[in-house]
């Protein structure tokens, strides 16, 4: 038997990173006990975690340097702060009923700890590494986080040392600002009028896409780094080469043709599930998009469908007079996810503020808005007419400091 913990608490240089292995004697973790013990390295030798010196805590603990211990100064603060940290910690564990008194002697404890070198304070050296182990220890005994808890947090969380966050489409609807242009400096003074917000996506369009190449989604990355980022390629061949092209310049989606042949979509699918990105099946001109998803494998079925209005065959309509109705493929979107296992449906062409319900009601995640916004000369203002009809920002309301455990 052996459980995992880990645990993070405090801030700055002295912050403390635990990650902990509690078992048997008898188990791989006993053996990996002897093993660290036994095979020292240079800068990151084990130590036995003590109360004092010639008291070491129960279970024996080990103490395991993430850190190279460079110098003297850095080992001064794994022997003091961090080894009584520790080794007091484990203890309390044992004091509070957390790890069984009568398995002391049956339990060892594997404990890696971060010291950052430019940690200074001793003080918090030892309160954020004590309060890190004690916690870590209690995850690992209750056997914190339940697979519930991770699947809801996984698209949500934003680690702290990372320094930007990764949108992930987990609560629809979004607004998909579609960047048709053939100009950098209206493309980044668009950008700028856009408010910065989690359910608003980014389009780099086709237009862009073709005159200035696929690198600039990386400009628009350093435009809104946290921005969730669709390179519209319309891929119909060699979907590999172009997935891996957007991916390389961090986009988050690519855009395949629905038009392609099923082989072409499912290595375009393929490749995008390879790079870890979303990809978006772009059904315009395809006449029978139920029948055309049905002969896709299931496993490589798109993330994303896209009902696409023509804008010429739009254009053409309106100034002959016509009407122009929406897509009569808003009324199968149930039948469409379905078939693609609930993943996401978008719809563009000719969205306005005064739509937004009736694509909500059929089903629709995201809305593509283009000429709306870009061509407005209050982008802001226009942005703003949809997003006051849409939800908060998911999660805009959390805590600035998760709760991870309950209290029974």
């Amino acid at each position: 038997m052996y459980n995992i913990g880990e645990a993070l608490i405090g801030d700055g240089n002295e912050l403390a990173h635990i990650d902990l292995i509690i078992g048997d004697k008898e188990s791989q973790v006993g053996n990996a006990f002897l093993n660290s013990m036994t095979q020292l390295s240079i800068g990151h030798t084990p130590l036995l975690s003590v109360i004092r010196p010639n008291l070491m805590t129960k279970p024996a603990t080990l103490i395991i340097p993430k850190v190279t211990v460079g110098n003297l100064d850095d080992a001064s603060k794994i022997f003091g702060p961090a080894q009584t940290a520790v080794g007091r910690a484990v203890a309390d564990s044992v004091e509070e009923g957390i790890i069984p008194k009568k398995q002391v002697d049956d339990l060892v404890i594997l404990v890696s700890v971060f010291i950052h070198p430019e940690a200074k304070d001793y003080r918090k050296i030892y309160q954020y590494n004590y309060g890190a182990t004690k916690l870590a220890i209690k995850r690992a005994m209750d056997g914190y986080p339940s697979i519930n808890k991770v699947l809801s947090e996984k698209d949500r969380g934003t680690h702290p040392i990372m320094g930007f966050r990764v949108t992930r489409l987990w609560s629809p609807p979004y607004l998909q600002v579609a960047l048709d242009l053939d100009n950098l400096e209206t493309m980044e003074k668009i950008i700028n009028s856009i408010p910065d917000r989690e359910r608003i996506l980014l389009e780099a369009g086709t237009p862009l896409i073709k005159k200035f190449g696929v690198g600039v989604v990386s400009k628009i990355r350093e435009l809104r780094p946290d921005a969730f980022i669709i390179a519209d390629l319309k891929t119909l061949d060699v979907g590999r080469v172009e997935v891996t092209m957007a991916a390389n310049e961090t986009a988050d989606a690519v855009g395949i043709s629905g038009l392609g042949t099923i082989e072409s979509i499912e290595k375009a699918i393929h490749e995008a599930q390879k790079q870890g990105i979303y990809s978006i099946l772009d059904m315009m001109n395809v006449e029978n998009i139920t029948d055309k998803l049905k002969h896709i494998k299931d496993s490589l079925k798109p993330d994303i469908v896209l009902l696409h209005r023509n804008v010429d065959l739009e254009t053409a309509k309106t100034e002959k007079g016509e009407k122009i109705e929406d897509s009569a493929e808003w009324g199968n979107i149930k039948n469409i996810k379905k078939i693609i296992d609930n993943g996401l449906v978008t719809v563009a062409g000719g969205i306005t503020p005064q739509k937004i319900n009736d694509a909500k009601e059929s089903g629709a995640d995201i809305l593509v808005v283009g000429r709306y916004i870009t061509g407005s000369k209050d982008v802001r203002r226009s942005v703003e007419n949809f997003l006051e009809q849409l939800p908060q920002d998911p999660d805009n309301m959390r805590l600035a400091l998760d709760e991870d455990e309950t209290i029974d």
